[in-house]
């Protein structure tokens, strides 16, 4: 499986949206692992550190998709890199990369829950738009909507695209 396929089984939204975060917390925790030996000094702990919480989080999402009365998508062997990963630029970009994929997944699942479930889930996205800023270096206008990501960056600096 890739890293970008992070599609649920059919259901209801909101167990299809649990099933992609599970699904892309366990692509990250691989990823983690992958770029993980590649850094040192403050990148390696920040990389460990994600590692955990991206566990913590798969973990979590397991319980959650049984309490919807789905049974957890099973983490793949191995999965298909976006690009080589062989020095630490590249584990950085590969970290910001995975983050963004993460906020994406937590922000169809915002849109899917209610209640608790919703409230975990936007911070999850929240912790994911913080890493993907730290990795990056910058930070996007809406972390986990590309789409509309992209339409406040072609707006302009003011973000609103129209006259004033």
């Amino acid at each position: 499986m890739s890293l970008i396929d992070t599609r649920a089984e059919d259901g209801s939204e909101e167990l299809n949206a649990a099933q992609a975060a599970l699904a892309a917390e366990h692509a990250a925790v691989y990823g983690y692992a992958v770029l993980g030996g590649r850094l040192t000094g403050r990148r390696a702990t920040e990389a460990t550190a994600a590692y955990d919480g991206h566990r913590a989080r798969r973990d979590a999402l397991v319980r959650t998709v049984r309490d919807l009365g789905g049974a957890p998508v099973a983490a793949d062997a191995a999965y298909a890199l976006p690009f080589a990963v062989r020095d630490p630029a590249a584990a950085v970009r590969f970290a910001a990369v995975l983050e963004d994929r993460i906020a994406g997944v937590y922000s169809d699942l915002v849109r899917a829950a209610g209640g608790p479930l919703r409230r975990e889930a936007a911070g999850a996205l929240r912790e994911a738009a913080v890493r993907a800023v730290r990795w990056r270096g910058t930070g996007v206008a809406f972390p986990g909507l590309p789409e509309k990501a992209a339409t406040a960056e072609a707006a302009g600096p003011e973000g609103t695209g129209g006259t004033h």
